[in-house]
């Protein structure tokens, strides 16, 4: 996530974007009757030369982008697909995932499932106690110190060293166990190191606090209320994985909803599905991780715009899957792509900074 607009990389991709001759015909996406309304980018009193030069060098240069979504003002009003993904096709959201998981914790909150961020997990994980590296400190754990990454274990995804890190934990028989028996290397709260692990003890939490696989209770309480059906859950991983540690495979459109959710506080055709006060509390800033704002599970990340400053809440994943949401712009903007531990999935938000965010802050 680090200089993730600055780097010279990314500049002379936009570049090479922002020429050539302009054979992009752009058309107004169709109305599915999946929930979505649809309106015409040029509705938008907006210079669209960018744009348009954007889309004709993507469709005709060698790229790993899979698709690009904008929508403004509850209405989608540009939809593209790339290297064979479409409307209907599924795509591995990987750590985006994370950001809809703690829409799921802030649901089972909702409902009473869960009492309080506050808890410490021992109360909910009853039958899961550490084995191996015992330490008083592990009691202090609590849902919230998952939440912004500092249960103090030694798990940080970006540290190959590490004995949480993600890959390895994968290699484990019992990810839950294992997670739990990890050396604590901080008092909880006090540093926060991206780890995946202990998300999947979120949604094992959820899970058996509400009697339901995460993936049935998401189906029933937030799914099932966006009209979200095209979905599985899924994992990279040979091994057996259990229901807690897989990862959601969705639609653009459908990734679309989750933010549109996130921009309307919760709502969704006016039902709320989560609380507002969830939705303020989670995707605002709680601590950082490698100097990046960061709430519960989802970034806050800044884009400079001339002298404007816009900040997204941002669910962000592996490979190019980003979910961004910008309340001031009433936007949300969703990219899908196959960038695996390249840098170049951090292109969208060159695209965001340099195309789309001026061509909407500085409208005709």
């Amino acid at each position: 996530m680090k200089n993730i607009v600055t780097q010279t990389f990314f500049i002379l991709i936009i570049s090479t974007f922002c020429y050539g001759q302009n054979s992009y015909k752009y058309s107004q996406p169709k109305n599915l009757e999946d929930g979505w309304e649809t309106s015409n980018l040029h509705s938008q009193n907006i210079d669209t030369t960018k744009i348009y030069q954007l889309f004709n060098q993507v469709q005709s240069s060698k790229n790993k982008l899979h698709s690009i979504l904008l929508v403004k003002n509850n209405q989608i009003v540009i939809e593209e697909y790339f290297n064979d993904h479409s409307a209907n096709k599924q795509h591995d959201l990987r750590s985006s995932t994370k950001s809809i998981r703690s829409i799921l914790l802030g649901i089972a909150i909702d409902k009473g499932f869960i009492d309080s961020i506050d808890d410490p997990i021992s109360k909910y994980l009853k039958n899961l106690v550490p084995t191996k590296n015992l330490d008083k400190r592990k009691d202090k754990i609590t849902i919230r110190h998952l939440l912004t990454m500092s249960s103090g274990f030694d798990c940080n995804d970006w540290d190959k060293k590490s004995a949480g890190q993600e890959d390895r934990v994968y290699k484990k028989k019992d990810w839950l166990q294992y997670t739990l028996n990890l050396p604590m290397v901080n008092e909880p709260g006090t540093v926060s190191n991206y780890c995946s692990m202990g998300v999947v003890l979120i949604a094992e939490i959820i899970s058996l606090a509400s009697k339901m696989t995460i993936d049935t209770f998401a189906q029933q309480y937030l799914f099932n209320p966006l009209g979200i059906t095209n979905i599985s859950w899924e994992h990279t991983s040979n091994k057996k994985v259990i229901s807690s540690g897989k990862r959601l495979y969705m639609t653009s459109r459908d990734m679309a909803k989750i933010g549109q959710l996130i921009l309307n506080n919760g709502k969704w055709n006016e039902k709320q599905v989560v609380s507002k006060k969830w939705i303020e509390e989670s995707t605002t800033p709680k601590t950082k991780i490698t100097g990046i704002d960061y709430g519960y599970l989802w970034w806050n990340i800044p884009f400079k715009v001339g002298e404007k400053m816009v900040v997204s809440k941002t669910a962000t994943g592996n490979g190019g899957q980003y979910i961004m949401i910008f309340p001031k712009l009433d936007m949300v903007a969703v990219f899908t792509g196959g960038a695996y531990n390249s840098q170049e999935d951090k292109l969208p938000f060159t695209i965001m900074k340099d195309i789309f965010l001026p061509a909407f802050v500085n409208k005709k």
